[in-house]
């Protein structure tokens, strides 16, 4: 799995003209899934992205989690984050897992995060056509690979 997290002041996810879900202080997670993905990845991505310290504390460091702050999440499927660009310029995809193997890993790590959160979380639709907007507050991205632990 490769997730690009970041933190927000705010984010919605609009589908068709309508919003479909939105956050304010929190992280917006693009999330990228393979057909080698398990529940392992799973589970180590959710308490890393749940725990991570990326919030500010009284001092002004990053010194707290999403889960210190009672921070909210949005969690958004893009199969992109697995484009291969090593040939021309049309990237290939080939490395992102197909819907059957994909949608019941994001429906999984859905409940996962929202386990490990303590709350509902925010989503998106898995394959849909979806406008993404966010104010990235830092700005603060972080790009994780469950394959590269290390």
């Amino acid at each position: 799995m490769r997730a690009v997290i970041q933190r927000v002041s705010e984010a919605s996810v609009t589908i068709d003209g309508i919003i479909k879900s939105k956050i304010g202080n929190g992280l917006l997670v693009l999330l990228g899934i393979e057909a080698a993905d398990n529940e392992e990845d799973i589970s180590w991505l959710s308490q890393k992205i749940c725990n991570m310290r990326l919030f500010d504390d009284a001092d002004g460091v990053m010194n707290l989690s999403a889960i210190d702050v009672g921070g909210e999440l949005m969690l958004v499927s893009q199969f992109t984050l697995h484009a291969s660009t090593k040939k021309g310029n049309r990237p290939s995809y080939i490395a992102a897992a197909r819907p059957e193997i994909a949608i019941p890993l994001y429906e999984k790590m859905i409940a996962k995060l929202q386990t490990d959160l303590g709350k509902t979380i925010a989503t998106g639709t898995f394959g849909a056509d979806m406008k993404i907007a966010l104010i990235n507050n830092g700005p603060v991205t972080i790009i994780i690979d469950t394959k590269n632990k290390s």
